[in-house]
């Protein structure tokens, strides 16, 4: 049997260059595609897995991974003849700036607008071209009359803390839009929550939740808390509340198609009140096309699993949720870096393989109580 494809062994300065390459994101996409690669197969990460959080073939990966081990960091690097800097053809200028010109969405994207950054990484990954970089796209947009210039309106606001929240929002948009580098703790990749709600009926195969809290906020604003509180139980038609049926709709929509959409929630012994409306609430979801699991948090800490909340779509996005000291859902952060999204697969096959089916949970449940 042949020996897996994996990088040589690289020391601690290599290591730190292709972080710097990687976390830097300017110059050539190529060039950060390849150092993405390369350092992945560096973790253990394996060919296939490679291929699939980078959206390339195994063949890519492979070429890539032996040209680095024979040529090192001059690999990285795309190999151009000499002389004058390429131009590019009538025919590639009038599809980069047809594509400029149109939304994300409609290449079924997860974000609104497009970034110099964005924009060149989905060029190069849809073979419009070989490589380009950020400058000498910036260069062709402005020569073909197109502008990434955006315009930002505000409200006038009584809040007293209007400016520091304003300035909070630019300071996110920059990093979107790759104009700042984000600080350690802030995120790489910004999503309103009003465009959040969208890529349930995008997904292709997978939506998976990791649950962690205690509590959740916004489950205690609407009737069915109110009932739960009262009763014990959320009642049958919870599911068809207006606040929920599109949601319902959504996911039976997509399972009907053969899609999976799964959750893991952690719950703590005792189960707390947010917890134990979960439990209850479970039921409809399940009814309608979801496959609910549950683990105890002892088990989630005895198998190192993060405090954090996320959905992993389609095994290549994460969607991470951003919660408040109040337990407000305050943003949510799109990550598509590789070698975080291998990180949450791992976390997703260790909680899904532990986790028990609801309705065994609580039966488990009962008969301890």
């Amino acid at each position: 049997m042949a020996e897996p494809v994996r990088v040589r062994e690289i020391d601690s300065d290599e290591g730190q260059r292709l972080l710097r390459i990687i976390r830097r994101g300017n110059g050539s996409v190529v060039t950060w595609r390849r150092a993405q690669m390369v350092l992945l197969s560096a973790q253990g990460v394996s060919v296939a897995k490679i291929a699939e959080v980078t959206f390339t073939s195994d063949d890519r990966v492979r070429d890539v991974i032996h040209n680095f081990n024979a040529d090192g960091f001059d690999s990285l690097y795309p190999k151009y003849k000499g002389g004058r800097p390429r131009t590019f053809t009538f025919a590639e200028r009038r599809e980069i700036k047809k594509i400029a010109k149109s939304k994300p969405a409609e290449h079924g994207l997860p974000f609104s607008t497009w970034s110099l950054a964005k924009l060149a990484d989905f060029l190069v990954a849809e073979g419009v071209v070989d490589d380009i970089s950020h400058e000498g796209l910036r260069v062709l947009l402005r020569e073909e009359g197109v502008s990434f210039q955006r315009i930002k309106t505000w409200k006038t606001s009584r809040d007293p803390d209007y400016a520091a929240k304003k300035a909070r929002v630019e300071h996110l948009y920059a990093i979107a839009d790759g104009e700042v580098i984000p600080e350690h703790g802030e995120p790489k990749v910004v999503f309103c929550l009003d465009e959040f709600g969208g890529l349930f009926g995008k997904f292709e195969h997978t939506a998976w939740r990791l649950e962690t809290r205690r509590r959740y906020a916004s489950d205690e604003t609407n009737d069915r808390w109110k009932r739960f509180v009262d009763t014990g139980e959320v009642g049958e038609d919870w599911a068809d509340a207006t606040e929920v049926r599109w949601f319902r709709d959504t996911i039976r929509a997509q399972t009907a198609q053969g899609k999976r959409m799964e959750r893991v929630r952690i719950v703590d012994h005792p189960a707390t009140l947010g917890q134990r409306y979960l439990l209850s609430s479970a039921k409809g979801n399940i009814g309608f096309g979801e496959d609910i699991r549950n683990m105890w948090r002892a088990d989630a800490d005895r198998l190192r699993l993060p405090a954090e909340d996320f959905w992993l779509f389609d095994s290549r996005l994460i969607a991470l949720l951003r919660f408040d000291e109040d337990d407000e859902l305050t943003h949510v952060d799109l990550i598509t870096e590789p070698a975080e999204v291998v990180r949450c697969c791992m976390i997703r096959d260790a909680a899904w393989h532990h986790a028990v089916p609801w309705k065994q949970f609580m039966a488990e449940t009962r008969s301890h109580a």
